[in-house]
């Protein structure tokens, strides 16, 4: 198992979160493996792997019962574990084969409205403190490339060109792509590299990252997590608030979502989102039931009215 992380941290260049998730899955396989008896993946029979993919889904196991999702990764990584073993000739034949990982229904992602991002930004920003320019210059860069909170706070002072109005994201994989962002964003960014960012560095020893915490080191998916929902709260909408589901990926769906709805080309929009696949980038084309109920009232003949 140790061989095959490495086979995915090195040939591949899978994250570390990745990483992470894949051992913890393998480490739940080679467990339920086990548990029935079988020290040695030559044993593993096709029903043995669909029993783990029962186990996942009920908790048989004595772990925690998946989601669709989550045991559909499960079961891909114990997949991919057989295949390499298979492929490096230390298994005669891969078990797995013909196990298919459950398919998670696919539901639209949930935007914000464009007003509600406008609040959300602006609650970011209460003041003019070095945290509070962060805070604002993080949000306003999420929202602008659509970038994934790994991609903004692994940013580095050297991927930034404000001449040319881009900057450089690090994706899934180590895989490098140019997002252009907007005048507000670099606006709110400039600030912080200005009046901000050069207060907390100087609380640490100096790092490239582009936003730092309080103590002047890199800031955590964590911090950059909380930056959001304590902006989220003060944004609140009121019963419908949007601070009890917003998350960093949702100022990524609300940057596709109003990308699409502007008239943006799918594939360009798959380019900025750093997809490998334009699939997964055209679940944002499937309309509202509100955007449909418009579009009807104002084109429908028998609806002008």
């Amino acid at each position: 198992m140790r061989g095959y992380l490495a086979h995915l941290r090195v040939e591949r260049g899978l994250s570390p979160n990745t990483l992470a998730a894949y051992e913890r899955d393998l480490t739940r396989y080679t467990a339920y493996l086990a548990s029935l008896g079988i020290d040695d993946p030559r044993q593993v029979e096709p029903s043995q792997v669909a029993g783990f993919l029962e186990a996942l889904r009920t908790g048989s196991d004595a772990g925690r019962p998946l989601a669709a999702s989550s045991a559909s990764r499960a079961v891909t990584a114990a997949r991919g574990w057989h295949r390499f073993l298979a492929e490096e000739g230390m298994t005669d034949e891969d078990p797995s084969a013909a196990v298919r990982p459950p398919q998670p229904g696919r539901r639209l992602p949930k935007a914000l409205s464009i007003d509600e991002v406008r609040r959300l930004l602006e609650a970011a920003g209460v003041d003019d403190s070095p945290v509070s320019l962060r805070d604002r210059a993080l949000l306003e860069l999420l929202y602008a490339t659509g970038a994934r909170i790994s991609e903004a706070v692994g940013l580095v002072v050297d991927d930034l060109d404000p001449d040319s109005g881009v900057l450089r994201l690090f994706g899934k994989g180590s895989k490098e792509r140019i997002v252009p962002m907007g005048g507000f964003a670099w606006e709110a960014l400039e600030a912080y590299l200005v009046r901000g960012r050069p207060v907390l560095v100087s609380r640490g020893r100096g790092v490239p990252e582009v936003f730092v915490n309080t103590l002047g080191r890199p800031l955590s998916r964590q911090s950059a997590w909380a930056v959001l929902q304590a902006a989220a709260q003060r944004a609140d909408l009121g019963q419908d608030g949007i601070d009890r589901h917003v998350s960093p990926h949702t100022l990524r769906h609300s940057f596709a979502t109003h990308l699409l709805a502007g008239g943006a080309d799918v594939r360009v929009v798959q380019e900025m989102l750093g997809h490998a696949s334009v699939t997964t980038t055209q679940i944002y084309t499937r309309v509202t039931v509100d955007h449909l109920r418009e579009v009807y009232a104002t084109s429908h003949p028998r609806a002008l009215a």
